[in-house]
C-alpha cells in the first residue's frame, strides 16, 4: 500500500500513545510501519528536502499537529510521545479519523493554524493539506526543476549541431569522464565518422574510451534502426562502450534492442539529458539558495555546576 499521508497517521499515532508511558518517536515509526505493512523500500524512501525518511517525517508531523491540539503533550525528552487527558477523551469517543478538520474544534490548534497560515501581511500559505511542510517544499522544487528542464531542452533544440556536440562533451567531462581535462574529449568530425560523433576517455589515463552519438532532434524519436546503426559503428571500432544521446526520446523497440545486446550502451533521452545538466551545473546558474533550519536542542540543555 502507498505510504499514508500525515493526516491519516494522526489517529494511529494517538492510539499508539494511549497508555501512560512515554514512547520514543522512533519506536512509534517502526510500529506503525509494521501496522501499515510498509516495504523496506517504502520505509527507507527519503525526502530530498529533509535528512530523514519520508514515513518518519510524516509520523513526526502527525505528532506535531496532535501536540498543537493538546492531544499529545511536550515530553521532557526530545522526540517522545505522551498522551494527554484530552487525547484520552478523544480516543474514548471512538473517532473514525483524526485530521486537520477534526483538530479545528480545539482553540489551541486554531490559534496555531492562524499563526502559520498568515505571514504578517495576511498572505495565506498554500500548503496542500495532505503534504507536510517539507513535502510542500519538495513539490515546489520538483515543479521548478521540471520547468527548468523544459526550458533547457527548448534552448538546446534551437542551437547548432556543433553547439550540441560540445555541450554533450562538457556534460560528460563534468560527470568525471576523462577526468577534469576537457581535452580528454575529441570530436570525430562531420564526414566519414561512421555513426560516431565524439569519443571521450573513460578516465584520465585513457585506459578505455566511450563512443558517443548525439542527435539534436525535436519531435522525431530515435528508433531501433538508428540504435542498430550506432551499434554497428561501435562494432567496426571494436568498442564495447557507447552513449547515445538525443534531445527527443527513444522508442520502446530501441530500448529493448539495447537491453539485449552484449556491449554496454547507455541511452539518454531529452528528459534525462536535462536532469543531468541540472545536477552537474551545465547550462544553468544558481538563482536563489534557501537554508532550512531547525532548533538546536543541544543549545538549550543547561549545564549544572
Amino acid at each position: 500500500m502507498p505510504i499514508p499521508d500525515f493526516q491519516s497517521l494522526m489517529l494511529p499515532v494517538l492510539k499508539y500513545a494511549a497508555n501512560q508511558t512515554e514512547h520514543p518517536l522512533r519506536d512509534a515509526v517502526e510500529f506503525l510501519a509494521d501496522q501499515f505493512s510498509l516495504t523496506d523500500e517504502e520505509r527507507n524512501e527519503r525526502l530530498p528536502t529533509a535528512p530523514q525518511p519520508r514515513f518518519y517525517n510524516r509520523v513526526g508531523w502527525a505528532r506535531t499537529y496532535l501536540k498543537q491540539a493538546r492531544l499529545l503533550e511536550a515530553s521532557d525528552q526530545r522526540s517522545f510521545l505522551k498522551i494527554t487527558d484530552r487525547g484520552r477523551q478523544v480516543l474514548n469517543s471512538n473517532p473514525e479519523r483524526i485530521d486537520m478538520a477534526f483538530l479545528e474544534q480545539f482553540p489551541e490548534y486554531k490559534e496555531f493554524r492562524e499563526r502559520t497560515h498568515n505571514d504578517g501581511g495576511g498572505i495565506v500559505n498554500p500548503v496542500p493539506p495532505a503534504l507536510t511542510p517539507e513535502e510542500s517544499m519538495e513539490a515546489a522544487y520538483l515543479k521548478m526543476r521540471e520547468d527548468l528542464a523544459k526550458e533547457l531542452l527548448d534552448n538546446i533544440v534551437r542551437s547548432s549541431p556543433a553547439f550540441f556536440e560540445n555541450l554533450v562533451i562538457e556534460l560528460l567531462v563534468s560527470m568525471g569522464y576523462g577526468g577534469s581535462d576537457a581535452n580528454a574529449a575529441r570530436r570525430v568530425g562531420q564526414t566519414g565518422d561512421e555513426g560516431i560523433d565524439e569519443i571521450i576517455d573513460e578516465d584520465k589515463l585513457g585506459l578505455d574510451s566511450i563512443y558517443i552519438q548525439a542527435k539534436r532532434w525535436k519531435d522525431n524519436p530515435v528508433r531501433s534502426g538508428d540504435v542498430q546503426a550506432f551499434i554497428g559503428a561501435l562494432t567496426v571500432k571494436h568498442a564495447q562502450k557507447g552513449v547515445f544521446i538525443t534531445t527527443s526520446r527513444f522508442t520502446d523497440d530501441a530500448r529493448n534492442f539495447v537491453a539485449n545486446i552484449g556491449m554496454k550502451v547507455v541511452l539518454i533521452d531529452g528528459k534525462r539529458l536535462a536532469e543531468l545538466m541540472i545536477d552537474h551545473n551545465v547550462g544553468v546558474a544558481t538563482s536563489i539558495n534557501y537554508e532550512v533550519k531547525k532548533v538546536d536542542f543541544d543549545y538549550f540543555i543547561e549545564t549544572l555546576e
